[in-house]
């Protein structure tokens, strides 16, 4: 899949002045994101794919800050990890892939300080549902007020919540209802990086937009 620096930059901005000091990352893959916390005090990155934390082990060796692990989001080795005592967690576009996503929001908030916050991403508006969300594994793609419902059933009151990327929900509706792509496109992805992205982030900078492509959330424990 083609490289989208300008959206990683982005998504990378947004997410990393809402973390604290101590980040427990969830669904870490193969550390993409994990480099953009690295002048924390201490993370832990964890994922269910024990290749993915192979792949980042070797991506980013002699790093004493970085700890990474194998563990299930709904596993409850996920418990063990209240002794890293996680100011922070970032779960970016996991938690559609989680059957029972209340439950995934409580146990992650089990493991946090008191105050501690989950900063998350996920695709939304289901109307944009398509094969290519099948073929990723997503049970659901979310609103504001089912995200909302999640949120407050597992205890977490919402400090933010607001639609990012307005001008990939047209995409994305293109490729689910008209298109019926089964993946996405490497060349929608590069002009859109290089071309929207620029403009975009400023703009949703300044005036979050009324709907967007994904959810963009800041969880808080009470």
């Amino acid at each position: 899949m083609a490289r989208a620096k300008n959206y990683f930059a982005w998504q990378a901005k947004l997410v990393c002045r809402e973390l604290g000091r101590r980040v427990l990352e969830v669904g870490c893959g193969v550390g993409n994101f994990t480099r953009h916390l690295l002048d924390r005090e201490a993370v832990l990155a964890i994922d269910a794919e024990a290749e993915c934390i192979d792949h980042l082990l070797a991506r980013y060796p002699q790093q004493p800050n970085l700890r990474a692990e194998v563990c299930e989001l709904t596993s409850s080795d996920l418990l063990a990890f209240g002794s890293f005592q996680a100011d922070s967690c970032v779960c970016l576009n996991v938690l559609e892939h989680i059957e029972d996503d209340c439950r995934a929001l409580d146990r992650i908030a089990s493991v946090l300080t008191p105050d501690g916050v989950i900063v998350l991403l996920v695709p939304a508006l289901p109307a944009l549902y398509g094969p290519i969300d099948r073929n990723l594994g997503h049970h659901r793609r979310y609103t504001r007020a089912s995200l909302s419902t999640a949120a407050h059933k597992a205890g977490l009151r919402i400090r933010k919540l607001h639609f990012v990327n307005s001008i990939g929900t047209f995409g994305w509706w293109t490729n689910a209802h008209i298109l019926r792509r089964e993946k996405q496109s490497e060349l929608q992805i590069e002009v859109f990086d290089r071309y929207f992205v620029p403009v975009l982030s400023r703009v949703e900078g300044w005036v979050p937009p009324p709907f967007g492509q994904s959810l963009f959330a800041v969880l808080q424990k009470f």
